[in-house]
């Protein structure tokens, strides 16, 4: 895939991630009406949608109560999301490419959560009967966030290197 391909890939998942993000949530907050009924099975006993504000970041990590905090995380991701445009430019596989949109997407969904409501809209809870398999409410826009990251992990394992000589070239 050519660089402006690699580009057009990454953007167009970005707004496809912060699209089916935003969507999901509007139907939570006012098609199923989850903030009113708290909790609604799907698949027992480990999937359940259940309301969640979260005040954090990703699974409701580093909470930050109040209006500064929310400004404060809105800021980090907004930087987050402008440094990983600027790597989308220079990525050099499909992969790359595509995680980073998916990444960007996701934390620009959160961000809207916290400019509409000061808060982030979780909803997604994986259980096993009433043990925690998975102790975090999330939602899509957090999903795309921690498969970007896994596939740029798993990307930097597994991509060949391209190997450096064994001696530097004589003058």
């Amino acid at each position: 895939m050519t660089p402006r391909g690699r580009i057009g890939l990454g953007l167009g998942l970005a707004v496809f991630v912060f699209a089916a993000d935003q969507a999901s949530k509007q139907w939570i907050l006012h098609g199923l009406d989850l903030p009113d009924r708290g909790r609604v099975p799907v698949l027992a006993p480990v999937l359940d949608l259940t309301m969640v504000w979260n005040h954090g970041v990703t699974f409701g990590l580093l909470q930050a109560h109040g209006g500064l905090g929310q400004v404060v995380l809105a800021g980090v991701a907004i930087a987050v999301v402008a440094g990983l445009l600027v790597w989308l430019r220079r990525a050099e596989s499909t992969l790359v490419a595509a995680s980073i949109g998916a990444i960007a997407g996701g934390a620009l969904g959160n961000v809207a959560d916290r400019a509409r409501y000061g808060m982030v809209v979780d909803f997604i809870h994986v259980h096993w009967g009433a043990t925690e398999l998975f102790p975090f409410v999330f939602n899509v826009g957090d999903s795309a966030i921690v498969l970007g990251v896994g596939a740029l992990l798993l990307e930097s394992v597994l991509a060949p290197r391209a190997r450096l000589p064994a001696e530097p070239p004589r003058a």
